[in-house]
């Protein structure tokens, strides 16, 4: 006898046909709303949130547009991760993921109206993307050993990744800022030392890179507004314990003299902690908490500068930067790290006073100061320019590069096209499949730039029949370009994170035969 019901009342199985059809149609929905902002010519989107104060998000990035989106398709959820996982990984190349991913199970969805069985699709898939990885491996170029030729690469990348964003016209100037803040890492891909300060006011044009530390904070009342040689302590401590706070706690006293005895108590403890925190031989005191009126004076009058409520990020980084670490108790100087730099300083930016520290240990550090007409666009130009320096540092690392503008989709899809041939099976229409999928990305580049895209990938494919070509699609003037000429790169790392997780992902949603969705919970009746 067959069960009648196996799940609760409100939970619903799709099974077969029904769940494969709702998969790729949401992962193809997700690909398509990404579609447009791929390559120079693509548009920007608006997110709006509904929450307090209705934010206002205008970007070009894939990741932050599908990050902000909420789904509920399983599958459209798998592509949104991919998308996540390669900002994370190599910081580029969000929107050609899920392009390809999407352009991937378009093609699957096709094999499959024919009868073709999913595992059989996946195994040519898998050997189609081996392929390609190989076919671009024979491409690579790598100019580590000469340090001039691999700074122009790194100009070249920069300025192909800035290209689609808001900084595209002004690439140069940016690309020049990115590869100098990546130079100065000196191969480490920790970011964390590359400061972004983003001030409205001013254009683009006018972000500037300076070497040394900003801290966004003003210097207090009667203190040095310039040290040299400063011996820096950073800290996290309460400094506002000269009144009297008891929480919670009665205190009797018989007269005001008592309370003032209190009080006096409390402030001949905060004289000590401060002549503690001087004992160190300091000039200059970051704290991550507030410093109140009376332990400010007592620096003061030693003629130390004290830098209150230095936010978190800005004291981590503060000691990352000048070499101290991050004290909380005083009792032991010897053992506590101080950081050093040459200079400490004033600067105006804009209508805002900031603190400047020059000099400082760890030569890698440096700061990136945006300008822009407002806040939209200075969250736009970070996102931008922190794409590029990944991007950048990643290259530094693994310095490989390839030509752009759907070069590389041009040279996957031919080899890949010729294994086709060679592969006896059904499986040689799976393969087949895949160079058609590869061919999605210059397609849409073409399409977004508004040109006759069917018209250029049959050119670009006949260029490439010839032996050793660097043709690829010229935005600008519209018409196959050279690019080596032209001087468009991309990383290596990039394309091969790109090819990998768009299989990896095509593939798990293809395996999904069966979408079980479960009963929301009931809130019990409290009566």
């Amino acid at each position: 006898m067959a069960v009648e019901r196996l799940f609760k009342d409100e939970a619903t199985e799709e099974k077969g046909d029904r769940a494969r059809m709702s998969s790729f149609v949401g992962a193809m929905a997700i690909a398509d709303l990404v579609k447009t902002t791929l390559g120079p010519k693509g548009m920007d989107k608006i997110l709006q949130s509904t929450g307090r104060g209705n934010s206002v998000t205008v970007t070009n990035d894939g990741a932050t547009i599908l990050k902000s989106l909420h789904i509920d398709n399983p599958a459209a959820k798998v592509l949104v991760d991919i998308s996540k996982v390669q900002d994370d990984e190599v910081g580029d190349g969000t929107t050609s993921v899920v392009v390809l991913a999407g352009e991937l199970l378009r093609e699957a969805e096709k094999l499959i109206a024919t009868k073709i069985h999913p595992m059989t699709v996946i195994s040519g898939y898998r050997m189609a993307a081996e392929c390609a990885r190989n076919a671009l491996l024979e491409k690579v170029m790598d100019n580590k050993d000469d340090t001039d030729k691999f700074r122009t690469d790194l100009m070249k990348v920069a300025m192909t990744t800035l290209s689609s964003k808001i900084l595209s016209q002004d690439k140069e100037h940016f690309a020049n800022l990115a590869v100098d803040a990546v130079m100065r890492l000196k191969g480490s891909t920790n970011l964390e030392s590359i400061q972004i300060i983003k001030k409205p006011g001013g254009s683009l044009k006018d972000s500037f890179l300076d070497e040394g530390f900003i801290l966004d904070k003003k210097i207090g009342i009667g203190q040095p507004k310039r040290i040299e040689n400063a011996k820096i302590l950073v800290a996290n401590t309460a400094m506002d314990t000269d009144k009297v706070k008891i929480y919670g706690a009665r205190v009797r006293v018989d007269s005001m003299a008592r309370v003032a005895e209190i009080e006096g108590a409390e402030k001949q403890k905060m004289k000590e902690k401060v002549q503690k925190i001087i004992a160190h031989g300091i000039n200059c005191f970051v704290n991550r908490q507030l410093i109140y009126n009376f332990p400010e004076e007592l620096f003061a009058d030693a003629g130390i500068l004290a830098i209150e409520h230095a936010d978190f990020d800005g004291i981590e980084r503060l000691g990352l930067v000048t070499g101290g670490e991050i004290a909380s108790t005083f009792d032991n100087p010897e053992s506590v790290k101080l950081g050093h730099c040459k200079l400490i300083e004033e600067i105006m930016i804009g209508e805002d006073k900031l603190i400047h520290f020059s000099g400082v240990e760890m030569g890698q550090a440096c700061t990136i100061v945006l300008r822009g007409a407002s806040f939209h666009v200075l969250d736009e130009a970070e996102r931008s320019l922190h794409d590029a320096l990944c991007v950048l540092s990643q290259t530094v690392n693994d310095s490989r590069v390839l030509f752009g503008g759907g070069w590389p989709e041009m040279v996957m899809a031919k080899a890949v096209d010729e294994l086709a041939r060679k592969t006896p099976g059904k499986k040689s229409h799976a393969i087949d499949a895949y160079s058609r999928a590869l061919l999605a990305i210059p397609t849409t580049i073409a399409d977004n730039a508004g040109l006759d895209s069917a018209e250029l990938i049959a050119q670009l494919r006949a260029e490439h029949h010839k032996e050793e070509s660097n043709a690829g699609i010229d935005v600008i003037t519209g018409s196959v370009g050279d690019m080596s000429v032209l001087g468009i790169c991309e990383a290596f790392k990039v394309k091969q994170a790109v090819l990998l997780s768009a299989t990896e992902a095509a593939e798990m949603i293809l395996r999904v035969d069966e979408i079980i969705t479960c009963a929301p919970r009931r809130r019990e009746d409290r009566m």
